[in-house]
């Protein structure tokens, strides 16, 4: 029995115990870290498999409210080009309404002269030499025009 103790207590037996303490002790904690990992990835994949279903079901309603936004924004600067075209018609309107605006108008677009006043037209020498075929309506008296129709439509009957 002295032999068994003191081989009990050597050095060599002590350190044989305390490594297979020692590896019973890491096998365990990697067992314990497999099994941690194995729930962890099991979690991992539930989470990843939950997310992606949320972004597939998601996609589709998040791309019609992009769209929708857009939509939006676009009919509210139409609506805002309305408002400030409708603004010009009203300055324009109340223009008109000022006799000496329709006076001026008159004047300028109908070459109108009034009562006791000479109208005269005023042709560019290098322009006389086109035949009045050649000029452009707008580039002419509204009388001009008129007669030229009436020339026109006089002509094509014959």
């Amino acid at each position: 029995m002295a032999v068994k103790d003191r081989d009990r207590f050597s050095t060599a037996t002590r350190i044989r115990l305390l490594g297979e303490q020692t590896a019973a002790r890491v096998y365990r904690s990697q067992t314990k870290r497999q099994a941690r990992r194995s729930r962890l990835t099991g979690r991992a994949a539930l989470l990843a498999l939950v997310l992606c279903s949320l972004v597939v079901a998601l996609a589709y309603p998040i791309r019609q409210y992009v769209s929708q936004r857009a939509e939006i924004a676009d009919l509210q600067r139409q609506q805002e080009q309305a408002r400030q075209r409708v603004e010009q018609l009203r300055d324009l309107k109340a223009r008109w309404q000022d006799d000496a605006y329709a006076e001026q108008q008159i004047r300028q677009r109908l070459h109108y002269v009034m009562p006791g006043e000479t109208g005269f037209v005023v042709v560019d020498p290098g322009a006389a030499q086109q035949s009045r075929a050649e000029l452009g309506a707008a580039d002419r008296p509204w009388y001009s025009n008129v007669w030229d129709g009436v020339d026109k439509s006089d002509a094509s009957d014959q």
